[in-house]
């Protein structure tokens, strides 16, 4: 039986975990975070060395600490994000548990859950929030013959830096912010398209003198619904200063309609010429990474969780958090993962009186340094 001992089990300690953690808190609930990592920094520390937020310092933080260190205009680095994702942590007062990777899931009888762990412990809950993202399942579209091309293939998940491919010729394949920020990257040292399905939309990075993040907040876009954005947005954007663009124009690169298959030595055109190829990016994006809720019943056959703005329609006292446009166009982002833990922390708040609260807790928030 669930008691009001039990806490509410968020898996995963990156941008997601720790807004939920900050927002469980508020909702007077006692949260415990299960982080698979040595740190409770998710997967910023993998993710390739060039990277840099889109979104200036002033729209990236985690609600209760700002982000510092400078010029609040500049972009952030992913060593930054990093830095600033340790000092949310230690600022925040709840339990968070490292090195603890989350197996699976299942319903305790007479309410609650049990959370499996890889040590085979088993912790009691009286509710849930996933919150473990998508990194670690990285998307690879299935295409006609890769299976037998022979040269290297890599997700840009696991991309680093460039100066391996100097001197090789390399498909990056994608049309969002990432696969143009590596193609660009890449062309300094290597032959590179960018294979993409439609024409690259470009985004104007600024806007009358202020950066596109202030226009989104001020107008109230950042927080459209999800049934208004699929209306509005068909196809990836790239925000663009004007450097990519020109760096297509001026050859460094360029952009070709997506192959139509994959040969042993490299890859065949919609034209029909084929050419060989040394290494192919996909910058494809990703899936949630859920597999320890499978045996729950919680998603659908090809493993999304079914949910309606984070709260489970399956099970009760189960949310979500940092899926893709799960309330919002910035729903997965450092600036509006805030929005979507509060209303997540709200409902289980509202559907958990009594239990998982410790006794005289007051809300307190991360220590602002």
């Amino acid at each position: 039986m669930t008691t009001s001992e039990d806490p509410v089990i968020i898996v995963g300690g990156g941008q997601s975990g720790l807004a939920a953690a900050h927002a469980v808190l508020t909702a007077g609930l006692n949260p415990v975070v299960l982080e698979a990592g040595a740190e409770a920094v998710g997967s910023w520390p993998d993710y390739y060395d060039s990277l840099t937020l889109f979104s200036p310092a002033r729209f990236s933080a985690l609600a209760g600490l700002a982000f510092g260190g400078g010029d609040p205009q500049r972009y952030p680095t992913r060593d930054e994000v990093v830095a600033y994702l340790r000092r949310y942590a230690s600022g925040i007062d709840a339990e968070i548990r490292t090195g603890v990777r989350v197996t699976a899931v299942r319903q305790r009888p007479g309410g609650g859950y049990l959370v499996r762990t890889d040590s085979g412990d088993e912790i009691a809950a009286t509710g849930i929030i996933a919150a473990s993202g998508s990194f670690g399942n990285p998307y690879l579209p299935a295409l006609p013959g890769l299976g037998d091309y022979t040269g290297e293939v890599r997700h840009v998940a696991r991309y680093r830096r460039p100066e391996p491919y100097a001197g090789k010729r390399v498909i990056v394949v994608g049309a969002g912010n990432s696969a143009v920020q590596v193609a660009h990257e890449l062309a300094s040292t290597a032959r590179v398209t960018l294979a993409t399905r439609a024409p690259i939309q470009f985004v104007p990075q600024r806007i009358r003198g202020r950066d596109l993040h202030h226009w989104l907040d001020v107008t109230g876009a950042d927080r459209l619904p999800r049934a208004v954005l699929t209306r509005l947005i068909r196809h990836a954007a790239v925000l663009d200063t004007g450097l990519y663009r020109d760096a297509i124009a001026r050859g460094l690169f360029d952009r070709r309609d997506m192959v139509t298959a994959f040969t042993p030595e490299g890859v065949r055109w919609p034209d029909g010429t084929c050419e060989p190829v040394d290494a192919v990016i996909f910058a494809t994006g990703y899936r949630p990474h859920l597999g320890y809720l499978a045996a729950l019943g919680a998603l659908t056959p090809d493993g999304r969780p079914e949910h309606v703005g984070g709260i489970s329609t399956t099970h009760p006292a189960l949310a979500y958090l940092g899926l893709e446009f799960q309330r919002s166009f910035s729903s997965n982002t450092l600036r509006g993962v805030g929005r979507d833990a509060t209303h997540v922390a709200t409902a289980l708040a509202e559907r958990l009186p009594g239990l998982g609260r410790r006794p005289g807790l007051r809300p307190r928030r991360p220590v602002r340094r």
